[in-house]
């Protein structure tokens, strides 16, 4: 009985929370052809591509259709040589930028916006202290510059003697503002663990001046969704090279929500990192957009122009992590003089609405039957529900303590440093700002 009544009480907050933002968009389906046209030429699809755009335009009945295979075709050929899809090469603007940090909100509830005309306020007084940002141009270019400007607010440690320099790409949820998660940057330094807490495609700093949410980073546009998060995972890779070039060593990855697939398909493609923290797990990208409760403005558009579940499910294949798991299992048994080679935590929660539960099952599922390794905790809530209090700090535990020990594992292995007698996690103050969107 009670454990019904809390199911309840935990699915109506959830939902009051998932539908309190009011400047949710539906928009009609798009194809985007254009946002891909530089791989559909390298995988000889391109000529095909716009040959059906200019059917679409010309209202073709039965080009829609043909888009659909078309854009099938593309998905098979991202699964049958994803690492040409991830392919790129490392930029050579890398440069730090100081300059005061803002919040960039992505709703627009009055206590939200006074919140962020206050920093604005605070920052032209000169009372917020300017932070460094890491800034490069991605590799991806899409047609709005500001996205371009890849955005990375660095957190360096104070090295450790005789520890390998260590480093965590952190990778919030979708709409986060610009302030999630850096507490848990900060957790990381308190380990001599540096962190570069990563702006997503169209997120921030990089958003569009006409969008109040990161709105092209998961649309109904089918096309511009996929190139995001091949610019993700692209932009995350290029933040290791930055690292590597500063003499780091070892290194992870957290991501949260949409950050977690970003962050799954990059390790998935990336023996570098080796600490791989997934908070909201699910198995198909298409799945979650067709049933959450988040996306649902994205599903009516999909579904008004009679696209199913099914559909989706291959229309964004390449971007799903169910068609890694093989991959990301190769990376996970490392090389043989290596005791460890990715360690991985996966959190989900139990009553989510944003990420149903038996997507996050099958990926636990899915890790058993491919021998992966991993650390498995359960939240008490929900998706959006993570980010309150108490479940934001039994969260930020799960995954400040696991980031802990799993570079304590990688200094251990590498010979360069040695625990102390008695430490223990217990030792750890944590907490933690992990607020979901």
């Amino acid at each position: 009985m009670l454990k019904r009544l809390y199911a309840h009480w935990m699915y109506s907050w959830e939902t009051r929370l998932t539908t309190r933002d009011q400047n949710r968009i539906v928009r009609p389906l798009e194809w985007g052809f254009d946002w891909l046209m530089p791989y559909l030429q390298r995988i000889g699809l391109s000529g095909e591509a716009q040959r059906v755009q200019v059917r679409l335009a010309a209202s073709d009945t039965t080009a829609q259709q043909d888009a659909k295979a078309v854009m099938m075709a593309l998905n098979e050929a991202i699964l049958a040589d994803s690492e040409q899809f991830f392919a790129y090469r490392t930029p050579t603007d890398f440069h730090l930028e100081e300059r005061a940090p803002k919040l960039f909100p992505t709703n627009v509830r009055p206590e939200t916006l006074r919140r962020a005309q206050r920093m604005e306020q605070d920052a032209a007084a000169g009372k917020v202290l300017s932070a460094q940002f890491l800034r490069f141009t991605s590799p991806i270019q899409t047609p709005y510059a500001a996205n371009d400007r890849v955005n990375a607010r660095w957190f360096p440690a104070e090295p450790k003697p005789g520890r390998p320099r260590q480093a965590m790409i952190v990778m919030p949820q979708w709409n986060a503002d610009a302030l999630s998660h850096n507490a848990l940057c900060t957790i990381f330094n308190r380990f001599g663990v540096s962190a570069l807490r990563l702006s997503k495609p169209f997120h921030d700093i990089r958003r569009p001046a006409e969008l109040e949410r990161a709105d092209y980073a998961v649309s109904a546009n089918i096309g511009r969704t996929l190139a995001s998060a091949q610019q993700a995972v692209i932009d995350i890779r290029c933040c290791l090279d930055w690292l590597q070039q500063q003499g780091y060593e070892q290194f992870g990855v957290l991501g949260t929500s949409l950050g977690s697939c970003y962050a799954f398909l990059a390790s998935a493609h990336d023996p570098r990192l080796r600490v791989n923290a997934f908070n909201h797990v699910s198995a198909a990208f298409g799945d979650v957009v067709w049933t959450g409760q988040s996306t649902r403005h994205i599903r009516q558009g999909l579904e008004d122009a009679g696209l199913s579940q099914e559909d989706l499910r291959h229309l964004w294949a390449g971007i799903s992590p169910m068609h890694y798991y093989a991959k990301f299992a190769r990376h996970s048994r490392g090389p043989a003089a290596a005791s460890i080679a990715k360690q991985v935590l996966l959190i989900y929660a139990r009553y989510d609405l944003t990420f149903p539960l038996e997507y996050s099952l099958e990926v636990l599922h899915s890790f058993d039957e491919h021998g992966i390794e991993f650390e498995r905790r359960e939240l008490p809530c929900g998706h959006y529900t993570t980010g309150e209090t108490p479940f934001q700090y039994m969260d930020g535990w799960f995954l400040g303590s696991f980031v802990y020990r799993a570079f304590r594992a990688l200094a251990s292995e590498s010979g360069k440093w040695r625990p102390k007698s008695g430490t223990s996690d217990r030792e750890l103050a944590l907490h933690g700002e992990t607020k979901s969107a």
